[in-house]
């Protein structure tokens, strides 16, 4: 399901990048969205981004927790996780930009492109299904996966206050918060499982 997702992806960045025609259609671009209706902007960003580093980042990401989330979608949604995952992963494309849709929808020069929100979202429900597990920040720092979630959500929200980059860090911000809350939905038992 993961390879799915980041063959998509890796194809339809791959025909951005050589055809601006297609670059700018999938744009997240919220002023065309609210005043033009063009609503492919909403999903279409996800699969398209500023550069190849921003290409391989996002879905090295993926790939590097792919079977762990493959098992933890088994998990919650038994034989039908393919379905699950797909859904989450949209869903979470969508989830992670409403914010900066409705903060730049009448800004005329906002635009945004990558899957960041939606990896952010995988990333969290890993966190929350094995907080105790390690991740290595830079391949080298080792903390665990919640230490690294609060210092993640930390350094979004204050990047995104302070907005003196090119980077999305709301919808980073909000991926991982929509991660957090879809996957405590789909199995509520975690909340349990926290508290033991």
């Amino acid at each position: 399901m993961i390879i799915l997702i980041i063959s998509v992806t890796v194809l339809i960045s791959y025909l951005a990048f050589n055809n601006p025609a297609l670059f700018e259609k999938l744009t997240f671009y919220p002023y065309k969205i609210n005043h033009n209706k063009e609503w492919i902007r909403w999903v279409g960003h996800g699969f398209i981004h500023a550069d190849y580093m921003h290409l391989i980042v996002n879905m090295l990401t993926l790939y590097f927790f792919m079977d762990a989330l493959s098992v933890i979608f088994e998990h919650i949604a038994g034989s039908y996780y393919i379905v699950y995952g797909v859904l989450f992963y949209l869903s979470a494309i969508v989830c992670s930009i409403v914010f900066a849709y409705f903060k730049h929808k009448e800004d005329w020069n906002y635009r945004a492109v990558g899957a960041s929100g939606a990896v952010s979202a995988f990333l969290f429900s890993f966190i929350v299904f094995a907080p105790t597990e390690s991740i290595y920040l830079y391949f080298a720092i080792k903390m665990p996966a919640w230490l690294f979630g609060v210092l993640y959500l930390a350094y979004e929200y204050y990047m995104g206050k302070k907005q003196n980059d090119s980077i999305g860090h709301d919808a980073h911000f909000f991926g991982a918060v929509y991660g957090v809350i879809f996957t405590i939905i789909s199995y509520p038992d975690l909340l349990f499982r926290w508290f033991n």
